[in-house]
Formats: structure tokens, C-alpha cells, sequence
């Protein structure tokens, strides 16, 4: 059950226009699509069918069954999507207006704040990519649902994937067979080449992520869902679900912040001098 007051439910009540049992400009199909999309919760699920099962009664029973850091990232999302139809009606947003959705907004961050993984949103989808969509939003499922240790293996499928990307975008080499920690190996040593970090401890810091992942081979092999395996602890999945999406939230600050940069690409002949 969220951490709402009865002060918060008003404000958010008022933001969403949920009186008459409505939500925004939500239709029962779109509201439906809102909620699987982003978060594969469906909120035409018994379990949200509050007294007459309308779309704002619906949501009243999601805050009142659901975690902090779920209702806080819904709210987060809703409130986005109401910028969203503002500005494709060219409406503009009184002051009133403005003030309410800055009171709405530190509601939904302080519940966030409440999430096991934190930057969770790191884990996102990429609209070219299918099948990387749907594993992210998988991932996002299970820690959603406060179930880490299930979703090991796709985390680990996930960076592979990730670090590929990144190393295509960046036209560094790598064969289909090297190992995640190899691979992201290739990406730290592009980084470094090109200058690309600020201070040596952030440089060390990554390099030693290296390891890490290394690591996290063994438990996606012998560890997790992959194989038949007995997998590893609550506490233990979360420090490790911690500690690799911190790492892809500052390699996405990185690659945002040197998108314009010009940069040089690593040759095969260099990866005997990545620091596995």
C-alpha cells in the first residue's frame, strides 16, 4: 500500500481529474494500455476492482494495493503524459495549474525514493528494438514487484545487449563470443582513449566494474534462472541490481554528455591491452 495522505490523494485527485470517476482524457482501452505498457500491470485486474470499477476507482485501488516506488513512478509517468497533451493542443498551462503539478511531482519522487533498485529507469526501452523493449520491461517488472533474484539472468542478458550497442554505436570491435566483462573492457578502454572521463578515480572505478561483471557471469551461470539453479538470495540481488543499473545510469550521463564529441575507435590489435 503507497504512503499517500489524505492531503496527497486530493492534490492528485484534483491533478488527474478523477471526479465522475474519470482520469484525464483516459478511454477504458487507453487507460488499460497506459498501465501494461508501462508497467505490464493491468489495471482491469479483479484485484483494482473497486466499487463500481471505474477508471478513477481503478487507480484509488492501485495506490491503495501497490508500493511506494510503483505508485511513485506511475504518477511520474501520468504526469508526463499530461504535459504531453497539453503541448500537442497547444494549451498552455496556467500558474494553478503549474503549482499543482509541482506538488503532484514531489509526491511521485518522494515515493520513488522508496524503491529497492534505485534508478531503475535506467533499465529503459529502445523503440528500434523490440525484443531489448521487452526485456527491460521485464526487468522493471520484477523489481516492481519486489522480486530481484528472478530477474538476474535477464539483467545479465540486458548489459550484454546494452554494452553491444554501445559498442556499435561507437564502431569498437568485439566478437560475438567475448564475455560481458570483455566487453565492457572494450568500452572503459574507449573511454579512456578518448579522454572522455574528467578525474583518474572515475577511470579506476569503472575499470573495476570490470570485475564485477566478470563476477556476475558466475552468478548468471550458476546463480540464477539461466540454468537449473538454486538461485541467489533477496539481500544479494539487490546489492548486485544496485551496483550494475548505478553503473548503466552514469555511462548514459556520459554518452548523453559526449554525444556531439569527436572521438577515435578502437582496433582489434587493442584489445590485448584491456585490463581484464
Amino acid at each position: 500500500m503507497a504512503n499517500l495522505s489524505s492531503i496527497e490523494k486530493i492534490k492528485l485527485e484534483k491533478y488527474f481529474e478523477m471526479g465522475g470517476g474519470y482520469v484525464l482524457d483516459f478511454s477504458n482501452r487507453t487507460f488499460q494500455e497506459f498501465f501494461v505498457d508501462n508497467f505490464g500491470i493491468d489495471i482491469y485486474d479483479a484485484k483494482y476492482d473497486y466499487e463500481s470499477g471505474s477508471k478513477a476507482n481503478r487507480l484509488r485501488a492501485f495506490w491503495n494495493k501497490e508500493p511506494n516506488h510503483v505508485v511513485g513512478k506511475s504518477i511520474s509517468d501520468m504526469l508526463e503524459y499530461w504535459k504531453t497533451l497539453k503541448l500537442i493542443g497547444v494549451q498552455e498551462i496556467s500558474i494553478a495549474e503549474q503549482n499543482l503539478a509541482n506538488e503532484c511531482n514531489k509526491i511521485a519522487e518522494r515515493l520513488k525514493q522508496d524503491s529497492t533498485v534505485e534508478n531503475i529507469d535506467a533499465i529503459q526501452s529502445y523503440a528500434d528494438d523490440k525484443n531489448f523493449s521487452l526485456l527491460a520491461k521485464s526487468i522493471r517488472e520484477s523489481i516492481y514487484n519486489n522480486e530481484p533474484e528472478t530477474a538476474l539472468d535477464r539483467l545479465h542478458t540486458f548489459v550484454v545487449r546494452y554494452i553491444r550497442r554501445l559498442c556499435d554505436k561507437h564502431q569498437i570491435p568485439y566478437d560475438k563470443n567475448v564475455p560481458l566483462h570483455s566487453l565492457f573492457g572494450g568500452y572503459v578502454k574507449y573511454l579512456t582513449k578518448n579522454k572522455v572521463l574528467e578525474s583518474e578515480m572515475t577511470e579506476r572505478i569503472l575499470k573495476s566494474s570490470i570485475a564485477i561483471l566478470d563476477s556476475f557471469n558466475k552468478v548468471r551461470n550458476d546463480q540464477s534462472f539461466a540454468h537449473d539453479n538454486p538461485i541467489l538470495n533477496y539481500n544479494e540481488s539487490i546489492v548486485i541490481f544496485n551496483n550494475v543499473v548505478n553503473a548503466i545510469r552514469f555511462i548514459e550521463s556520459v554518452e548523453t554528455n559526449n554525444s556531439g564529441s569527436q572521438t577515435q575507435t578502437i582496433d582489434d590489435s587493442e584489445w590485448d591491452t584491456i585490463p581484464f
